[in-house]
């Protein structure tokens, strides 16, 4: 069966059409607001609400933000570039076509998230929940990631052979998630632990 199976899908981002875009400030992220075709830059903030908005074909560069609230948010081909997010609680979202990159995460809850086609890179998060999220088509690219929590996630080609793993939560929630050879050599212990092998000289 693993022999049939081909290899792993990259995700499939959309390309922006970044000169049409209008400037946007901080203050359109707002509860519940519909955005489009916006580009934010320099955007700074104590706390940022979102939830239950949408962005769309949007680009936010330079993001410093200590707390993002987007709960129930919908984000379709955005674009983050650069900055730094303190906490980012974001579950129950919805991402499609979206790149993150050249960020500093702190914690990341995509709890029950949906993701699709969607892209980490060149970005250091301390802790990423993706507890009961769906991911389908994410990867991460010269990545660290401190605490990668994939209870009862459902993943289809999340490729995590991009990013420097140091603890994951739920390794026996990692059916369809891509790793390399040597991240198997370092989840050998964790993997044995779950399944409950003894391993000894």
């Amino acid at each position: 069966m693993g022999s049939r199976r081909t290899k792993t899908r990259a995700p499939q981002l959309d390309a922006l059409a970044v000169d049409d875009l209008v400037e946007g400030t901080v203050d359109d992220l707002r509860p519940s607001a519909d955005l489009e075709g916006l580009v934010l830059r320099d955007l700074t903030a104590d706390a940022v609400d979102l939830s239950g908005g949408r962005l769309r074909e949007s680009v936010l560069e330079r993001v410093n933000v200590a707390v993002l609230r987007g709960p129930r948010a919908t984000l379709r081909d955005v674009h983050v570039d650069g900055g730094r997010i303190g906490s980012a609680d974001v579950y129950d979202s919805t991402w499609e076509s979206v790149r993150v990159s050249g960020c500093k995460l702190s914690f990341v809850n995509l709890r029950g998230a949906h993701l699709r086609d969607v892209v980490f890179a060149d970005c250091v998060i301390d802790e990423l929940d993706l507890v009961q999220a769906t991911a389908l088509r994410v990867s991460f690219v010269g990545c660290t990631i401190a605490r990668l929590d994939v209870q009862h996630t459902t993943s289809t080609d999340l490729d995590l052979r991009g990013a420097e793993l140091r603890e994951i939560v739920g390794v026996t929630s990692l059916r369809g998630v891509t790793i390399s050879p040597l991240q198997l050599t370092l989840l050998a212990p964790l993997l044995a632990d779950s399944l409950g092998i003894r391993v000894e000289d």
